[in-house]
């Protein structure tokens, strides 16, 4: 499925198989996902979404967000016992060639794409809280790893998707739960489109700075 939140799809996969992580990539057009999933390199696998989403523990739902809402309620019946991972941002270009949200005042895209999950799915924001040329990055300028934030109501849940953020070569802090989850969407205090005016962080910063 195409990233449309910010991050580039293969750049994200690229991390997680580089880290050992068996990888599906999915589309409704396999010809697109087989050529991306070249680029990528070995050991990443392509499928149809449906069956993309029977055979994974963790969804990866990295689409715009409109598309996320459809697909939550294409294959809500599937998602029950999974960990369905969340990187979208409710935006739209805007006239002056920036972006601006679409999301209802005081409420975050994670928090409105969470409701949407059956009972049994487990919600957690993670892997869009960098820039696509972030993704790349090994160090921050202090020669740190970098943090990347998560956030869940799940604490288990949220454990797995450290270890993802580890293997993708970044430190995982956990930023709180849903309702902190518009904190690390574009725009919020701890997004490098935000507060962070383009910043990688350390973990010791992102944990100052996560509990304000």
């Amino acid at each position: 499925m195409d990233n449309r939140s910010g991050e580039s799809p293969a750049q994200e996969r690229k991390s997680g198989a580089a880290g050992g992580v068996d990888v599906i990539l999915a589309a409704d057009h396999l010809g697109n996902a087989q050529e991306v999933a070249d680029g990528i390199g070995p050991g990443v696998k392509v499928a149809e979404t449906a069956d993309a989403v029977a055979r994974g523990d963790q969804v990866v739902f990295a689409t715009w967000f409109a598309t996320t809402k459809d697909l939550l309620a294409t294959y809500r019946d599937q998602l029950v016992g999974k960990i369905v991972i969340d990187p979208s941002n409710n935006i739209e270009p805007d006239d002056a060639g920036g972006v601006r949200s679409l999301n209802p005042d005081g409420v975050s895209a994670g928090q409105q794409l969470s409701q949407l999950l059956p009972d049994g799915a487990r919600y957690v924001k993670a892997f869009g809280t960098l820039p696509a040329e972030a993704l790349d990055a090994t160090t921050t300028d202090a020669g740190a790893t970098p943090v990347l934030f998560y956030a869940t109501d799940d604490k288990k849940a949220g454990l797995v998707v450290a270890d993802l953020i580890s293997a993708a070569g970044f430190d995982p802090v956990r930023a709180g739960g849903i309702d902190a989850t518009g904190r690390i969407e574009v725009f919020g205090d701890l997004h490098p489109f935000g507060g962070l005016d383009g910043r990688l962080l350390d973990r010791r910063e992102a944990e100052r700075l996560v509990k304000g």
